[in-house]
């Protein structure tokens, strides 16, 4: 296969498909092409929010991500912003639901409608979509550039970047986008690791034998001096493998981070948000005859709380007011300031997206445009930009999609 098109998108996931999307309707008359190297497009968004497709966040700004400056990021978020994505899927016939915690998702609570509602838009843009066409080389030319693969070449005027990190690599995305970056002059960050990944903890931990129990806990990333380097709050879920839920997702890459230049650095637990250590102390002193089950079990769940206390050495059937002091302040560390011996984590296989990739410095916030590369776009999880959980991650593919599509198209001629 050998033909010329205005726009080549490599990816066609959520920021592959936004950018064609954008691109088509910019530029109505300009042939629009978006390669894959999956048979099934959408994996990610398919699986994303348990199969509902979390597609944004009530309330989206850059200090919910990581990566690039929080600046760079908040330039390309305002470009096209919640109101803007809620109004363009409300068009395509996918309304969007608010949930307590913010997140934004279809009302059918099937991922499906959002994918089918983008494929139908980029083929109502005039986009073609041409797939598996995995893209293994791309080479700068006179006038554009030369997209190959297996399956052939085509020849580019622009090319736009969106094949994705190194999350769920199921999905298509194993990271041969940093490899064609690469190829193309741009640098990528020293360190590409998971995030939004569950951590796993020694396998005979005793917390391991309570998969399934999920408690509202905070989380803190301590260095090596025992410094707060961060705190989170949410669902906390126990596991056979260790940790996972929204607040260990949130702060995993961070933890992870903390560790590379200090592999010292520890994730500390507070099984009680509500407590602090001295408001704990203080309410078990006024309980007087009450047994530390039947107190802990007011608190937590009860197998949570029956292990707990033997972790601080305390039986569960004691009465509080006859524990020494020392076995009371045990218990307390234990509830409020529990270390969390983490061995590792799951990896990309199980990531939700990817921390680093090629950082903002190296495009122009305004268009996605490589300052290295004129012609190049890129988008998405390419870039050194990871959100928390909650729709953040699919709103910048969204922006940056939306960005680099337009800009691409209208680069064709001039404007």
């Amino acid at each position: 296969m050998e033909q010329d098109v205005d726009v080549a998108v490599v990816g066609a996931g959520a920021a592959g498909l936004f950018a064609a999307i954008w691109a088509g309707r910019t530029a109505p008359q300009a042939r629009v092409v978006a390669l894959d190297g999956a048979r099934r497009l959408g994996a990610k968004i398919l699986v994303a929010g348990g199969g509902r497709c979390n597609v944004t966040h009530d309330t989206v700004d850059a200090s919910a991500y990581a990566g690039s400056s929080q600046n760079a990021i908040r330039k390309v978020l305002l470009r096209f912003d919640v109101p803007e994505t809620v109004a363009f899927f409300r068009k395509l016939g996918v309304e969007l639901k608010r949930e307590e915690t913010g997140k934004l998702f279809p009302v059918t609570d099937d991922a499906r409608s959002v994918l089918h509602a983008l494929l139908q838009a980029a083929s109502d843009a005039g986009a073609r979509l041409l797939h598996p066409n995995r893209v293994r080389a791309i080479r700068r030319e006179d006038g554009g550039f030369c997209v190959s693969g297996d399956w052939g070449e085509l020849r580019a005027r622009r090319v736009i970047l969106a094949t994705g990190g190194r999350s769920l690599p199921k999905s298509g995305s194993d990271g041969f986008g940093y490899e064609l970056a690469k190829s193309l002059g741009h640098t990528i960050t020293p360190r590409v690791f998971p995030a939004l990944v569950p951590l796993t903890l020694p396998q005979d931990h005793p917390l391991c034998r309570l998969s399934g129990i999920a408690v509202p806990a905070t989380l803190e990333v301590r260095d090596s001096r025992g410094r707060r380097l961060i705190a989170m709050t949410g669902s906390t879920l126990l596991a056979h493998f260790g940790l996972s839920g929204p607040a260990v997702l949130d702060i995993s890459r961070y933890f992870i981070d903390a560790r590379f230049d200090d592999p010292g650095a520890t994730l500390v637990i507070n099984w009680l948000p509500d407590f602090t250590r001295e408001q704990l102390e203080t309410g078990l002193l006024r309980t007087g005859k009450t047994t530390i089950l039947r107190f802990l079990s007011a608190l937590l769940p009860e197998r949570l709380a029956r292990s707990l206390s033997q972790q601080a050495g305390v039986e569960p059937a004691t009465r509080i007011d006859q524990l020494s002091r020392q076995k009371r302040r045990d218990l307390v560390t234990t509830l409020t300031e529990m270390p969390l011996p983490v061995t590792g984590n799951r990896g990309f296989t199980y990531a939700e997206v990817t921390a680093g990739g090629v950082p903002l410095s190296e495009l122009k916030l305004d268009t996605m445009e490589s300052r290295v590369c004129p012609g190049l776009y890129l988008c998405g999880e390419l870039c050194d930009v990871d959100g928390r959980i909650g729709g953040y991650n699919f709103q910048w593919a969204w922006s940056s999609g939306y960005v680099a599509g337009v800009a691409a198209a209208r680069s064709l001629t001039g404007d």
